[in-house]
C-alpha cells in the first residue's frame, strides 16, 4: 500500500513518518513539492505519485492571524480539500482529511458527536468546516478526522510553548474557562494508521485523549511533569484567569470536547486518558530537541 502524507513538515506530518509500518511504502510531502492551493500541482503530484491513501495533515493553524489572512486561511483550509477531493474521484486514492475541535461553537455542554451540526465562530473554523464540505460533497467514501488540541515534541504548540515560558518566566497567567481534551500526535497518528489498514471505514470521526482539561489544567499538569522529569529546574506560579482578561482577535470555543467513543469502537481501540499521553510525551527516551 501507498500512503502519501501531505503537510510532512508539520508536527502531525513528523509523527506520522515516525510511526509508519514498514510495510506501508510511505512519502511525506510540503511545500513547494505540493501546494494545495493549486489543482495543477495536486494533479501532477497525485498522477506522478499515484497513492492508495492521501492523509491531508496540512492545514493553516494560526487561529489569530487568520481573522487578518480570511483568503490564506481559505485557499489552505477550503481550497486545498476540495482540489484533493476532485483529484480523489479522479485518481481513485482514498483521501483522510484532518479537521478541528474548531468547527463547533462551544455553547455545548457534553462532548461533541460527529454528527452535531457545525458552527464556527472564526475565520479558521470556518474555512476548516468549509474544508469538509468540499469533501463531503465530492467524495462517496472518505474519512474526516476531527482533532482538538493537538501537541507534540515538534514544531510550534501549546506543551512546547509552556515549557519555554516556564523557563523564562517567573509566573504565568492561563485561561480556565476554555475547556477541550488535549490529544497527543502519537494518539492521532496510531488512530489513522488504523483507519489507513481498514478500507471499509468512511464518515466523519473524532481522535482526541481522553478525559477534559482547561487550557489552565493542562499547563500545571505540563509543569508538574516537567519538574518530575528534570526538565524543568524550578517552579513557578501558575495561576488561572479568564478569556474577557486574555483577549485576543479570535473568539474561541469555550468547550471543545469531542465524543470519541465511534472512533474507539469502530478501530477497537482504547481511549488513553490525556494525563497519561503528556507523561508519554514528555518521557526521556522521547525527547528530541525542544525540550
Amino acid at each position: 500500500m501507498k500512503v502519501l502524507v501531505i503537510g510532512g513538515n508539520g508536527q502531525l506530518g513528523k509523527t506520522l513518518s515516525d510511526t509508519v509500518s514498514p510495510s506501508i511504502a510511505f512519502k511525506a510531502l510540503d511545500l513547494p513539492d505540493i501546494d494545495i492551493t493549486s489543482a495543477e500541482s495536486v494533479e501532477t503530484v497525485m498522477s506522478r505519485e499515484k497513492p492508495d491513501v492521501v492523509i491531508n495533515a496540512a492545514a493553516y493553524t494560526a487561529v489569530d492571524r487568520a481573522e487578518n489572512e480570511p483568503e490564506m486561511a481559505f485557499a489552505i483550509n477550503a481550497k486545498g480539500p476540495e482540489n484533493l477531493a476532485l483529484s480523489a474521484k479522479k485518481d481513485h486514492f482514498r483521501l483522510i482529511h484532518i479537521s478541528t475541535d474548531y468547527v463547533f461553537d462551544g455553547t455545548a455542554c457534553t462532548p461533541y458527536r460527529p454528527d452535531v451540526p457545525c458552527r464556527p465562530l472564526g475565520v479558521y473554523g470556518n474555512t476548516k468546516y468549509q474544508g469538509e464540505v468540499f469533501v463531503q460533497s465530492i467524495l462517496d467514501h472518505f474519512i474526516i478526522l476531527r482533532t482538538a488540541w493537538l501537541y507534540s515534541r515538534y514544531g510550534a504548540n501549546f506543551v512546547l510553548t509552556m515549557l519555554r515560558l516556564m523557563k523564562e518566566k517567573e509566573a504565568l497567567n492561563v485561561v480556565v474557562d476554555q475547556v477541550g481534551s488535549p490529544t497527543w500526535t502519537g494518539t492521532l497518528s496510531e488512530t489513522i494508521w488504523n483507519m489507513v489498514e481498514k478500507p471499509e471505514i468512511s464518515g466523519i470521526y473524532h481522535c482526541s485523549d481522553a478525559g477534559v482539561a482547561s487550557w489552565y489544567d493542562f499547563a500545571v499538569a505540563i509543569q508538574e511533569e516537567a519538574l518530575r522529569l528534570g526538565i524543568l529546574e524550578k517552579k513557578i506560579p501558575v495561576s488561572p484567569i479568564l478569556s474577557k482578561d486574555y483577549p485576543t482577535p479570535a473568539k474561541r470555543p469555550s468547550y471543545s470536547v469531542l465524543d470519541c467513543t465511534q472512533t474507539w469502537r469502530d478501530l477497537d481501540m482504547s481511549p488513553l486518558h490525556w494525563r497519561s499521553a503528556l507523561q508519554k510525551m514528555m518521557h526521556p527516551e522521547k525527547q528530541a530537541g525542544g525540550f
